[in-house]
């Protein structure tokens, strides 16, 4: 019995009465680094009814993964958290933690419609100069409303320590730079250490942070957001961390929230403001925390892939952009001084083998 066939009883046995459970169709998504997803469709009888439901079924990727420590529990109760709430997030359906239908643990999630841009900016979009403003205006609502969310009334207050959410950042993004460096990383321990030195007074408002608010997380129906994916980094915290990273990602070429027509960055956070009342001091700093973050994420990816942990030579290739990311992110704090990257990038030769290996 493969793992897929094991899938069937398993979902039958979530599905009080469900009998005849098919898998009809099966694909895999490409997009993203930190988990495997699996799209299906699900069929079942129920007394005399007949059900469909389309379905996304996210597994644990293999340890060492790029996010860890990978917490799929608490991806899930976010997602069941915000159900009756205006934040679009597909609905948590089941969760399976031992990892003996399919190897590794997995959750099912609703599957909502929409079309994700996360890899450039199709022609139809580009033409349209009116529904890429609107898109940004309604991404930016949805952003607002996980901000807004009632944090205890959705039983989410446990998930993070809010109060110190800023230095448990630089506390875990320093120490993921530290665990896989194998040599002195001048520019970034020079932002680790800046960002620190210059840490502002945290925001008062305590809200649910999604920790990956970039455009590529965000589906579309029209002009209209219908879905907030890849809630990973959901925790209990700083609203403004949200802003920032955003902010930073907002004109990189690439997103629909780069074009002329889209929102200016001043728009996006006077909108964002307006809508929750929240002000916006200390961007810089929040930018800069930002690139940390973005450049610790990609020096991480970059090592799983030197070591084979993983042959996507994506994960390779996004590497180039730590040291562009670690300059700006100086500049943002007042530094301007050249630092070198040091060793950020993957070895040649393991480039080469993957490239070799993909040719065959």
């Amino acid at each position: 019995m493969t793992n897929i066939d094991r899938l069937v009883p398993w979902i039958a046995e979530m599905v009080p009465g469900a009998r005849n459970v098919r898998i009809d169709g099966l694909d895999r998504v490409e997009m993203g680094h930190s988990a495997e997803t699996l799209l299906l469709t699900l069929s079942w009888a129920d007394g005399a009814e007949e059900h469909v439901e389309e379905v996304a079924l996210r597994v644990r990727p293999p340890a060492p993964g790029l996010l860890e420590p990978y917490d799929l529990q608490r991806q899930v109760d976010v997602l069941r958290a915000l159900e009756p709430t205006p934040v679009r997030a597909p609905r948590g359906r089941w969760y399976e933690p031992t990892g003996q239908i399919l190897g590794r643990e997995f959750y099912v999630m609703e599957r909502l419609p929409g079309s994700v841009y996360e890899r450039g900016v199709p022609d139809y979009l580009m033409a349209d100069p009116n529904r890429i403003r609107r898109m940004c205006e309604s991404m930016v609502e949805q952003l607002a409303a996980i901000h807004a969310v009632d944090t205890t009334t959705a039983g989410l207050d446990g998930i993070g320590d809010g109060e110190h959410y800023l230095s448990l950042e630089i506390d875990h993004w320093s120490s993921e730079i530290r665990r896989v460096q194998r040599e002195p990383l001048p520019a970034l321990e020079r932002l680790a250490a800046a960002v620190r030195e210059q840490v502002p007074r945290q925001c008062p408002a305590m809200t649910l942070v999604h920790g990956d608010a970039k455009p590529g997380n965000f589906a579309f129906e029209g002009s209209e957001v219908s879905a907030v994916f890849d809630w990973e980094m959901a925790t209990i915290g700083d609203p403004l961390a949200d802003v920032g990273y955003a902010e930073m990602l907002w004109v990189m070429p690439g997103y629909f929230t780069s074009q002329p027509a889209a929102l200016t960055v001043d728009e996006f956070v006077a909108l964002w403001e307006q809508l929750t009342g929240i002000r916006t001091d200390n961007r810089p700093w929040y930018r800069a925390l930002a690139g940390l973050k973005t450049a610790a994420i990609i020096l991480v990816g970059g090592h799983l892939f030197d070591d084979g942990h993983s042959d996507d030579l994506r994960l390779g290739q996004m590497t180039n952009a730590i040291h562009p990311l670690t300059r700006q992110a100086l500049h943002e704090l007042g530094i301007d001084e050249e630092l070198e990257s040091g060793p950020v990038l993957p070895r040649q030769e393991r480039v080469r083998e993957v490239e070799m290996a993909r040719n065959r």
